[in-house]
């Protein structure tokens, strides 16, 4: 016998979530009511994962309950706020239990290391989607933004990139990694870190800040594109994991770390004044220098001699219909 909607809600997202006082009603009424602190701006974020897009096939269910939360958080990270509750529509085939306890104990695991509150949402039967709209806080006009950067600023990311990209060639097989490697990546993939206590160090220091979702040159664009400026960065000075260095040639090393996405890193610009306060917010070894604005339009990026690096790739977009071969593949199953 299958179980119904309102069976799915009160066995899978009801109980063992975490609570907050500021909570008055949540999952099991028409709406969630709670209480907004008086001296925060809110900060939403909505993001949706399909199966085939977003995910292969054959992820894990607890991975993807893991992954529709923490690409909701990092887009949290990178406006240096706090999360505090969700929603989640969830879209599936059918009503398999099996599969529900899974997706559920990967979602409510992250809830509970960020401490965030499930209030509410929406069920439906159809191909698989999740959807997870996330409401944070951040102190009244100190939010990140995309706009902000200015000739001078150094442009820094947090931990490494080009990983999941990795990752995703080792499930496809277009890539064989020895296993230790390949677990590496595969779990960057499918359970991003996100940045929260980064974003939050930043607020009064970066002048601008994005996650990567999409790839570092797509994303890094739309800070430039948002600031009105340009940027040169130096190839050579990207962040590269040992998996990623000990896995591919230098210059097919530099591709993925510019062109794939699902790393959910921050990218961030700060102004020279603001460089001793950086290092005194973040650990040393837990960003890196990879370039300048400018004011001339455009991004450059450059070698260790100075010569202009093209990547074969510039990162996802969904409504952009690609024929560049093996690689294609690998977009699809991109975040976003």
């Amino acid at each position: 016998m299958s179980i119904t909607e309102f069976d799915i809600i009160t066995n899978y997202f009801s109980k063992d979530y975490p609570k907050r006082s500021d909570v008055i009603l949540g999952v099991g009424d028409d709406a969630a009511l709670c209480t907004m602190p008086a001296d925060k701006q809110l900060v939403i974020a909505t993001d949706t994962l399909i199966e085939n897009v977003h995910f292969p096939p054959k992820t894990r269910p607890e991975d993807i309950g893991y992954k529709a939360l923490a690409v909701n958080l990092s887009d949290i990270a990178a406006m240096g706020a706090t999360p505090a509750w969700m929603t989640l529509a969830l879209t599936c085939p059918d009503t398999d239990e099996t599969w529900l306890s899974k997706f559920s104990s990967g979602l409510r695991e992250l809830a509970e290391t960020s401490q965030v509150s499930l209030i509410g949402g929406d069920t439906t039967k159809g191909s698989l989607t999740i959807t997870i709209q996330i409401i944070g806080f951040v102190n009244i006009n100190s939010a990140l933004q995309r706009r902000g950067a200015k000739p001078g600023d150094g442009i820094y990311l947090t931990g490494t990139v080009g990983d999941a990209g990795l990752g995703l060639a080792s499930i496809e097989k277009r890539l064989v990694l020895a296993r230790p490697l390949q677990k590496i990546v595969e779990m960057r993939l499918h359970r991003p870190t996100p940045r929260l206590s980064e974003g939050k160090a930043l607020c009064g220091i970066a002048s601008s800040a994005i996650d990567i979702s999409d790839g570092l040159m797509a994303d890094l664009g739309h800070i430039l594109k948002a600031s009105g400026v340009g940027a040169t960065i130096q190839v050579d000075k990207l962040p590269l994991s040992k998996a990623v260095r000990d896995s591919l040639s230098a210059e097919t090393a530099w591709n993925f770390a510019l062109s794939s996405g699902d790393d959910y890193e921050l990218c961030f610009t700060v102004p020279p004044e603001n460089e001793t306060a950086l290092k005194e917010a973040l650990p040393a070894n837990s960003y890196t220098r990879i370039g300048t604005i400018e004011r001339r339009n455009g991004l450059r990026c450059l070698d260790s001699n100075g010569r202009m690096f093209m990547p074969q790739e510039s990162g996802y977009e969904h409504f952009i219909k690609l024929n560049i071969g093996a690689n294609s593949r690998q977009r699809r199953n991109r975040t976003r």
